[in-house]
């Protein structure tokens, strides 16, 4: 069973993530370390799940 990740409270806009993910990533020719990679990977599951939030609140 896959474990659930712990609730955060209200979902931040996606604009909000992308900001984050831009400000740990600033260019793509610069190497992340091994925990900023693994940040960047929460922070783009983060970021889909806003996207995904902001559709259907749109529909």
């Amino acid at each position: 069973m896959t474990p659930t990740p712990p609730d955060r409270g209200p979902a931040r806009p996606a604009a909000v993530v992308n900001e984050e993910i831009r400000r740990l990533w600033p260019h793509p020719a610069v190497r992340l370390s091994s925990e900023q990679r693994a940040r960047y990977e929460l922070l783009v599951v983060e970021w889909a799940a806003a996207v995904r939030g902001e559709v259907v609140k749109a529909a």
